[in-house]
């Protein structure tokens, strides 16, 4: 029960990691907002963890939905402890100037500028709550990726997208220290997700085994690990961590 009596938001809820991570805290006590473009899927992943969740359909790079999101965990369960910037796209892999400017805006808006509407909404509450454990009035993490530290080819602006979520987990997190809020991130390799076949291009036994190569631990990254790892990092226990970009990778980037 290591997230007992928090409240968690968690965006991309609705399946792969944010599922994952849905699961693990309301395995350890959180009540979690599952918040998902598809409304369906934030509400089938908040039916089967019974009354410690609850769904929300949003857009997290629409301000207006971000917002709601926010006020729909604070009527429902209280005021946010926990957010988890989880929502990700990407982009098909091919030549950096194929990519259209539609792809490329869509990357920047989901993968950047929803984190910067949610340090919008929950740095203003956080910084005007009493102090928890530790001195700590809030934590937020951002999803960022091993794309961020060792890119792929053909992958240039995901890359690019995911290396800003490293600086800017960084930057949030020496600004806001004082505060008492931290922020960190993971970066996961690739995981047997719904995005595993758009970083490949196609799904074939030949590309998995191709991507697997590049893993030294012989396997994708599952919704449990960074369930597990995501845990660890929402919890008072890591209440002297932040900043850090946590390694979900199996050794990709060593």
């Amino acid at each position: 029960m290591r997230l007992q009596h928090k409240v968690a938001i968690v965006t991309g809820g609705g399946s792969g990691f944010g599922a994952g991570i849905c699961a693990k805290f309301a395995a350890e006590g959180a009540k979690v907002l599952v918040v998902d473009r598809d409304e369906a899927a934030a509400q089938r992943v908040a039916a089967g963890l019974g009354a410690a969740a609850a769904a929300q359909r949003a857009d997290v790079a629409v301000a207006a939905d971000v917002r709601a999101m926010v006020e729909a965990a604070q009527a429902r369960f209280g005021a946010p402890d926990i957010l988890v910037n989880n929502a990700g796209v990407t982009h098909l892999p091919q030549p950096t100037e194929g990519v259209s400017e539609a792809d490329f805006d869509r990357v920047a808006a989901v993968n950047m500028k929803a984190i910067y509407l949610a340090v919008r909404e929950l740095v203003p509450l956080w910084k005007a709550r009493a102090p928890g454990a530790g001195g700590i009035r809030g934590v937020m993490l951002n999803m960022a990726s091993t794309a961020g530290v060792s890119p792929r080819p053909r992958l240039s602006w995901y890359n690019a997208s995911k290396g800003w979520v490293i600086t800017a987990t960084r930057s949030l997190a020496v600004e806001l220290a004082p505060f008492g809020i931290r922020v960190v991130a993971l970066n996961p390799v690739a995981g047997d997700t719904p995005l595993l076949a758009s970083f490949m291009g196609e799904d074939t036994p030949e590309m998995r085994a191709k991507f697997l190569a590049t893993i030294p631990i012989g396997r994708f990254s599952r919704p449990d690990d960074l369930g597990n790892a995501a845990c660890f990092l929402c919890s008072d226990e890591a209440s002297m961590i932040t900043g850090v970009a946590l390694e979900v990778d199996g050794g990709r980037c060593i």
